[in-house]
């Protein structure tokens, strides 16, 4: 049993988190499911949305993203620990920083939110894929119904 992944695994969670990002930023919601198992549990609380399955997420956000003008989400200081590699099922977790510009309806002024994912990653048939993912938001810019100074 290894407790460090290979580069191939690094390789191949960075393109996951990448694959996230791309589905979120073009409302490819077919992308988005594919980065999850379909049991995985979401947790975006911390942006005010209910944790919710793979597919509540994705037909939440298929609705919710449709006044959304655009987002351009960076992931960067991608952290895989807990990696194991063991006959019944490798596993790893993720903790990466996100950083979100985007317009939102109604506002003039840009928004940003930024703070860590956290995912539980599982590998697959189809490679590695999050069970699990928790968003931890830590700040937010321009937020709608905030008020403003």
């Amino acid at each position: 049993m290894s407790e460090v992944p290979t580069v191939a695994d690094e390789l191949e969670i960075r393109a996951l988190l990448s694959r996230y990002a791309r589905g979120v930023d073009t409302k490819d919601w077919e992308l988005y499911r594919s980065v999850f198992t379909e049991d995985a549990r979401i947790d975006y609380s911390s942006a005010g949305i209910p944790p919710g399955s793979r597919d509540e997420i994705a037909d939440l956000f298929s609705k919710a993203f449709e006044a959304i003008p655009w987002t351009m989400h960076y992931i960067t200081n991608v952290e895989i620990t807990g990696f194991t590699a063991d006959p019944d099922g490798d596993t790893a977790t993720v903790r990466a920083m996100f950083y979100n510009p985007m317009q939102l309806p109604g506002m003039s002024e840009q928004s940003s939110c930024g703070g860590y994912y956290f995912h539980d990653l599982v590998r697959t048939p189809d490679g590695w894929r999050s069970r699990h993912l928790r968003e931890d938001n830590v700040w937010f810019v321009n937020r709608p119904g905030a008020v403003q100074p």
